[in-house]
């Protein structure tokens, strides 16, 4: 599939009415995760759209340029109204982050398998098994306050398991800041991928910093606030991978393009036949703001939109959310690594000068027993004698099978 050659005519955008921009919610029993994670996705991806045209507003000096981009941004707005009225008001803060975060490991998988540059390949790696742990959390917390089980919400596609302990992925920033890429000779999908994983991890961290605090309990509220921190990291470092080489016109160009190919791709799996009709009205939506932003850049920077697609502008191989246990336990091999300068390193190699360390010590005191994510499972085991898992087969870590005690120095302290 190319969009560019289903460009529409016409340029002129047209809006919704109120109805249209309050569809029916899924029922929370009956939709597939994957309906769920979807849903995040591209309400994540609409949220990059709006915040994106409005920094590049904030830094032009064109008003009739501006006029456009307010025009584009309004109906991303709408779409992304759209998008969030799916969710349930019967469907806890709880039971939705379970779908951000299986998300996060199964969106995050699927990239990783497909990436070609091996330096991008291996900063999700990394951060997914950060996000694996978080599920494995927030499972926790989720079987312990609300009586919910974290395998009914996954669908027993993505298993609730420790992976790098939460409380050993406070790195200092400097640890988070990564190479780019280049637009101009790294392949169209790496392009796509970090633009799709910053924008995914962004909404993460916004949605954990502004509902964690309407938790209901001080222990929820507490990591929601830890892991929030971590999702700051995540958006540090996969931000920092996309080319900031690129234009304001060039950056629109590929964003558009992006929220084309990630509609496509939810057009092609979507199971649900309503929310599938949305999918596919919002890629006719992009397809126009494709062709709008192609105009602006050569209007005004006197480029067509081939010279950013060099290599083709098909579709690469699309997102596909689905089961990914085996390559997350293979993933797990690197458990052990943490981030040092640009790149990772075993923490057993690290220097004992390093940021890394020192950061531990400030954030984390003295004791593990000052950190949210240790003392939620800490509690669990309490109160039930193990921690709450859903495991097809033991953890591929042998030091994290023990479900009485909660690891709390792997990748973290030195020979452990």
């Amino acid at each position: 599939m190319n969009p560019f050659k289903e460009l529409p005519k016409t340029s002129k955008i047209t809006y919704s009415d109120w109805k249209a921009l309050c569809p029916k919610p899924y029922d929370k029993a009956q939709a597939g995760p994957y309906t769920k994670t979807r849903i995040i996705l591209m309400n994540g991806t609409e949220f990059e759209a709006v915040g994106f045209l409005h920094h590049f507003h904030r830094h032009c000096l064109n008003n009739d340029v501006r006029r456009v981009l307010a025009e584009v941004r309004r109906q991303e707005q709408q779409q992304q109204k759209r998008i969030s009225a799916l969710k349930p008001i019967n469907e806890t803060i709880l039971e939705h982050t379970i779908g951000y975060e299986q998300l996060a490991v199964d969106l995050t998988a699927d990239l990783a398998k497909k990436e070609p540059n091996p330096f991008v390949k291996a900063q999700l790696d990394f951060a997914l098994l950060e996000d694996f742990d978080h599920l494995y959390r927030y499972s926790d917390l989720l079987d312990m306050e609300e009586g919910v089980k974290g395998e009914k919400l996954v669908g027993g596609y993505t298993e609730i398991t420790p992976g790098r302990p939460t409380i050993s992925e406070h790195r200092h920033p400097n640890d988070d800041v990564c190479h780019y890429i280049n637009c101009w000779q790294d392949a169209l999908i790496t392009r796509l991928h970090t633009m799709i994983i910053t924008a995914a991890e962004q909404q993460t961290m916004n949605y954990y910093m502004n509902l964690g605090n309407f938790y209901h309990s001080e222990a929820g509220r507490k990591l929601y606030t830890e892991i929030a921190m971590i999702e700051e990291q995540h958006v540090t470092g996969y931000g920092s991978l996309i080319d900031p080489a690129c234009t304001w016109f060039e950056s629109w160009v590929m964003h558009e393009y992006t929220e084309c190919y990630l509609y496509w791709s939810a057009i092609q799996d979507e199971t649900d036949d309503r929310i599938r009709k949305i999918w596919e009205e919002h890629y006719a939506q992009e397809l126009t703001h494709l062709k709008i932003a192609a105009e602006m850049m050569f209007k005004y920077e006197g480029r067509n939109w081939e010279q950013l697609f060099v290599g083709g502008s098909e579709f690469p191989a699309l997102v596909k959310l689905k089961e990914n246990k085996d390559y997350v336990r293979e993933v797990m091999k690197q458990v052990r690594l943490t981030g040092y300068k640009e790149n990772t390193m075993s923490i057993d190699q690290m220097p004992a000068s390093a940021d890394f360390f020192k950061y531990q010590r400030q954030v984390n005191g003295s004791s593990a027993s000052n950190v949210a994510s240790h003392d939620v499972i800490d509690r669990y085991i309490k109160k039930f004698g193990k921690d709450y898992r859903y495991e097809v087969k033991p953890n591929a870590e042998k030091t994290l099978r023990d479900r009485t005690v909660d690891n709390t120095c792997l990748g973290r302290k030195q020979g452990c």
